[in-house]
């Protein structure tokens, strides 16, 4: 089979497309072969050996893949061959960039039938952050009010439609260009705010009588968070699940006393420990998207030997919505 593989640490001109044997299922695994693959921050940090986790080498990265169940271990129940499915590799086997891959049967969620296999593949990882950022680490509440940074990526697309699907009483979209915010505007954000702007945070204040907002999704990093900061209300809570600047903050936790505030770090992986929680949320946010409440943005489809070219498009930050290859 083809796969993309990097043999060390760098740009994208580190990913390669090679020749790979098909894996053999054993006991629980099934094999899929692979349709669609969500390509993710993360397969760009693992690339660059800058992730939250060490990356062996020589490395296959993507970790978000739908396809169809070709062969079945021996020990795997409730699965047939023939069946569409989505899942997300863990970090022991993350060869999603390939024409086949093993997956743990117990962690496959079956397509409904209003999904189509591109829009399975962007779900996953972002879908799964986006849910669980508002829900799990945010603790939405009805009427409170959220802000999304980069809201026209692919987890803020998703981000600004969970959340007024929550309950959310206002939701503001943050973005660097107009084209962006407008993006947001579309998927039901109500307020706009472009955060490359000087003094936006002043204007997250306004916007909220001074109060600041109950929720911020932040996955910047650098000044955005001290910024952020800035506009977060009573009892707030910021959810930290990203670092796309590539610059660390610092935090006193002192700082948040005053107004009873809370920073909260998020990380997909750990979740994925807890698979009735994993397994219930991707199962709703699929019957979102069956239902068309949910709307997934496809920002582009690639063949597996434009990999590097689509790390690219990622890291220049010029992409709105998803990015999807195709073995």
């Amino acid at each position: 089979m083809k796969a993309v593989q990097f043999k060390k640490y760098g740009s994208p001109d580190v990913l390669e497309v090679i020749d790979l044997a098909r894996p053999i299922p054993q006991k629980k695994d099934v094999l899929i072969k692979i349709e669609a693959i969500g390509v993710n921050y993360a397969d760009a940090a693992r690339r660059e050996g800058a992730y939250v986790v060490e990356t062996p080498l020589p490395f296959v990265p993507g970790s978000e893949v739908a396809g169809e169940v070709v062969e079945i271990g021996e020990d795997v129940q409730g699965i047939e061959v023939g069946t569409k499915v989505v899942t997300l590799l863990g970090s022991r086997r993350s060869t999603g960039y390939a024409e086949y891959t093993l997956a743990d049967s117990r962690g496959l969620i079956q397509l409904p039938d209003g999904v189509d296999l591109k829009q399975a593949a962007a779900l996953p990882l972002q879908g799964l952050t986006a849910y669980h950022i508002l829900k799990t680490m945010g603790q939405i509440e009805k009427g409170e009010t959220v802000i999304v940074h980069a809201a026209a990526g692919g987890v803020g697309t998703l981000a600004v439609q969970l959340a007024k699907l929550f309950g959310a009483g206002k939701v503001i979209a943050t973005a660097s260009s107009a084209e962006k915010l407008a993006i947001a505007k579309e998927l039901g954000a109500d307020e706009l705010v472009n955060y490359t702007e000087e003094g936006w945070e002043q204007r997250i204040l306004e916007l909220t009588n001074g109060n600041g907002a109950d929720i911020i999704l932040e996955m910047v990093g650098g000044n955005i968070f001290y910024e952020s900061l800035q506009c977060l209300a009573p009892f707030g809570r910021l959810v930290f699940y990203g670092m796309a600047s590539g610059v660390p903050v610092k935090l006193n936790p002192a700082r948040l006393m005053e107004k009873n505030q809370a920073v909260l770090g998020f990380f997909l992986p750990q979740m994925m420990a807890k698979p009735k929680l994993y397994q219930q949320s991707l199962h709703e946010l699929l019957q979102y998207v069956d239902s068309g409440q949910l709307k997934l943005t496809i920002g582009g489809t690639y063949s597996l030997d434009q990999a590097a070219d689509v790390h690219r498009l990622l890291q220049g930050r010029k992409t709105t919505g998803k990015l999807i290859l195709v073995p």
